[in-house]
């Protein structure tokens, strides 16, 4: 039985601070929630101080990126993103057979090609192996379950730079760690994956108009012969408590925030989201 739909708003707030002011800053924002089939963005704004001109385009992966300078010099740069987004639960999963994805690599090829947080050794190598199954969605969804039951969620342990052998090495990571082994391993096995950053809610039986600490979180996506989602970090279906923000190769792609500037070092950064269920 699928779960009934959530209506979510959430807010994501980034402050920068400089221990000496930046004459100027450059930055990409990737915090707009896709509008997809199991998901319609109702409203989506942003707003930095200082205030900035914003310009928005879609990037090569289907991202919206907001992108903005500051020419001025300023001692601290916040940027404050909120969002409305109805929530369902995924689609079932297509089915096909293994010619029929090997059939389709040359259209999926992006999503199969190592990157360097996803590229294997050969003990990743040995595991996929062991891991393949006679149907393709069985081997998907057997895949994630290794990946939860092998690698301890334990923050502060990775980075946002950690490869996915990395973290299979510590044996403790983040979603973003969870991601990318499984997307490494899914590849190695043939399997078109993609990496989706967004947000949880982290209550699955939440109370309406109750505002929580949210949580930015990272799963996959499956194509066996349509497009499918894992979240190997929660060994749980993803439906109305997921938000999807963006898709790519791996975090590189779909990083919150990209930004160059010139002037003092960074003293700190931090980062809080707020979230709560409408209905």
């Amino acid at each position: 039985m699928m779960a009934e739909p959530w209506r979510l708003s959430f807010e994501h707030v980034t402050v920068f601070r400089y221990d000496s002011p930046a004459r100027s800053s450059f930055n990409e924002l990737r915090m707009t929630p896709l509008t997809t089939l199991r998901q319609t963005t109702l409203t989506a704004q942003v707003a930095t101080s200082p205030v900035a001109i914003l310009y928005r385009y879609w990037d090569y992966w289907g991202t919206q990126v907001v992108a903005f300078d500051v020419a001025s010099p300023h001692d601290a740069l916040e940027i404050r993103a909120a969002a409305v987004v109805d929530s369902s639960s995924s689609g079932p999963r297509t089915a096909c057979t293994w010619e029929q994805i090997a059939a389709a690599s040359g259209v999926m090829w992006e999503f199969l090609c190592p990157t360097a947080s996803t590229r294997p050794d050969r003990g990743l190598e040995l595991v996929a192996e062991s891991l393949r199954q006679p149907d393709p969605v069985a081997t998907a969804e057997g895949v994630c379950d290794w990946v939860h039951s092998t690698i301890e969620y334990q923050p502060g342990v990775t980075g946002v730079h950690t490869s996915a052998t990395e973290a299979l090495q510590a044996g403790r990571g983040v979603c973003q760690d969870f991601a990318h082994v499984a997307v490494a391993v899914l590849r190695l096995l043939g399997i078109p994956a993609r990496y989706v950053s967004g947000y949880l809610h982290p209550v699955p039986e939440a109370e309406v108009g109750q505002t929580v600490e949210g949580q930015s979180h990272a799963w996959v996506e499956v194509w066996t012969g349509g497009w499918w989602e894992l979240d190997p970090t929660n060994q749980v279906t993803v439906g109305p408590r997921h938000v999807a923000v963006g898709r790519g190769r791996d975090y590189g792609d779909v990083s919150p925030v990209k930004g160059i500037y010139a002037g003092g070092e960074e003293d700190s950064m931090t980062t809080t989201v707020s979230i709560r269920r409408s209905h």
